[in-house]
């Protein structure tokens, strides 16, 4: 049985945009809500969705860019978010981010091979004389000549600088990589090249990822379970397989239905959503897909379903399923 490396409890993040006159919140944002998970040791999670739906928050959560509203995030048995700042700092070196933006995420002042250092430097990861030796494996593994570490940022393409990215993550030997939309800002051409390298990565090094996108297409060959969000809740959570087989929710089926054909003789049905989809700032009582789903029912929208296992190792939050099969 696979053991768990990060279980994420009852997760929540709300921005307070506005205050009263005594500094207390009027106007409140509800990015994640309830959100509840695991990752376990060596395989790649999917957290899947549409912009403004929560998953690039729980990543930063992760890394310790930000402070829960409540809820646990335990790591190999410790709940981080019960530990003071300092102690906290302690266990960053363990969970690396890959960031969206391959360019914006790169010091322009920095050659690669500093940035690539930096990390190690500053926790101290190997001894001086060993950092460059360090930085020249890591370049080789993410298919970069070690010529190239004197050169700047700006001197690469964007699949290049995101190969830097993913050294610079694997530097001090992570073991859980949060991969945040991480080919969404690059050319189709090149996107599959920087999904290969992940793959071959986590089966050379053993990692684990968080993997977060957009679309069901991308992380269907990375993942090994995939989890389903609308506005910063999760709807849906099974094995990869059973969730491109056997979609129960109908945000899922929706996705599903977006991803193109490969074959143009058999093109497929699209179900096309309508509707408004509701604030983050003020979400409805019941389901939050309600006032878009083409299944509701009397009571979608007073009733707010909760994640439930409807069959082995598949969850659903949808009123559509109300015991477990």
């Amino acid at each position: 049985m696979s053991e768990t490396l990060v279980e994420v409890k009852n997760l929540a993040k709300y921005f307070n945009l506005e205050n009263d006159f005594f500094g207390r919140p009027t106007t409140v944002l509800k990015a994640v809500d309830d959100v509840s998970f695991q990752i376990q040791k060596g395989e790649a999670f999917g957290l899947v969705g549409e912009s403004g739906c929560g998953k690039t928050t729980i990543g930063k959560m992760l890394v310790n860019l930000y402070t829960p509203t409540r809820g646990q995030i335990i790591f190999e048995g410790t709940d981080l978010t019960a530990l003071k700042a300092e102690k906290r700092r302690a266990f960053c070196k363990d969970i690396q981010l890959i960031f969206q933006d391959p360019y914006a995420s790169l010091n322009p002042r920095m050659t690669i091979g500093d940035i690539i250092a930096e990390p190690i430097k500053i926790n101290n990861f190997l001894p001086k004389n060993e950092v460059e030796k360090r930085v020249t494996y890591l370049l080789n593994c993410v298919g970069l000549a070690n010529h190239l570490r004197n050169r700047y940022p700006h001197e690469f393409s964007g699949g290049q600088r995101q190969r830097v990215g993913i050294a610079r993550a694997l530097a001090v030997q992570p073991k859980l990589i949060v991969c945040d939309e991480p080919v969404s800002a690059l050319d189709v051409s090149i996107q599959a090249q920087v999904l290969n390298l992940l793959v071959d990565l986590k089966a050379e090094f053993g990692l684990t990822y968080l993997f977060i996108a957009h679309g069901l297409n991308v992380v269907k060959h990375i993942s090994n379970r995939v989890g389903v969000m609308y506005l910063g809740k999760l709807v849906e959570v099974a094995s990869k397989n059973e969730l491109y087989h056997n979609p129960m929710h109908p945000y899922t089926q929706a996705l599903l239905s977006a991803i193109p054909s490969v074959d143009p003789t058999q093109p497929k049905k699209r179900i096309i959503l309508t509707g408004d989809v509701p604030s983050p700032i003020n979400p409805p009582d019941g389901c939050r897909f309600c006032s878009r789903c083409f299944k509701s029912f009397g009571g979608c929208d007073q009733e707010s379903p909760v994640l439930r296992e409807v069959s082995p190792e598949h969850f659903v939050a949808c009123r559509l399923y109300p015991e477990s099969v």
